[in-house]
């Protein structure tokens, strides 16, 4: 890739570090688009060995890549997204591999196609730690971050994404423990 071009999609992709996500951190600030993708790609290198039949390389890739059109569009939380948001992401996509070379954007393009296809055992690895780590990250946050939805959204949330996999049902079960815990702490204070 020429340098001009690298540091011009660098630019680019660095409002994933700027636009920040629904979700806060422990902290009590809001959590970036980057930030939350890092850790989803964490999480991939954490669990490929519960999944020896993925493409842990593709599935780290997809972790990295899975929000870039956030760098345009901002976060739109997935309880709020509409049919005409996922076209205006999609729209953005295209946008941002169309300024990159060929051979990448070919690249990058099919593990799109094969995101939003599900089809592969990677794509539905992806959604499934990607609705977990949304969960991970509210249940670090304060209540007081919380809107009254996610009371019975982090409850539910991700339960068909994690479905075809026992050991990512015991993750969002955990997960579901925690948000119990949280949610009840909170009533005894």
């Amino acid at each position: 890739m020429q340098p001009r071009k690298l540091i011009e999609f660098l630019g680019v992709i660095e409002k994933l570090k700027c636009n920040t996500r629904h979700s806060w951190t422990s902290s009590g600030r809001q959590e970036s688009i980057a930030e939350h993708s890092w850790r989803l790609a964490v999480m991939a290198l954490l669990v490929t060995n519960e999944f020896p039949e993925i493409d842990s390389e593709k599935l780290v890739k997809m972790c990295l890549i899975h929000d870039f059109g956030e760098a345009i569009t901002g976060d739109i939380p997935s309880f709020l997204k509409t049919k005409n948001d996922e076209e205006t992401e999609k729209t953005a996509i295209s946008k941002l591999l169309g300024s990159l070379p060929e051979t990448i954007a070919r690249e990058f393009g099919a593990l799109f196609d094969e995101m939003a296809q599900m089809d592969t055992e990677e794509a539905k690895l992806l959604k499934a730690l990607d609705n977990l780590e949304v969960i991970l990250s509210h249940n670090e946050a304060s209540l007081d971050t919380w809107i009254p939805l996610e009371y019975s959204e982090n409850l539910t949330y991700g339960i068909n994404a994690v479905a075809h996999s026992e050991y990512l049902r015991s993750i969002r079960e955990e997960l579901r423990r925690d948000t119990i815990e949280k949610i009840q702490g909170s009533e005894k204070l």
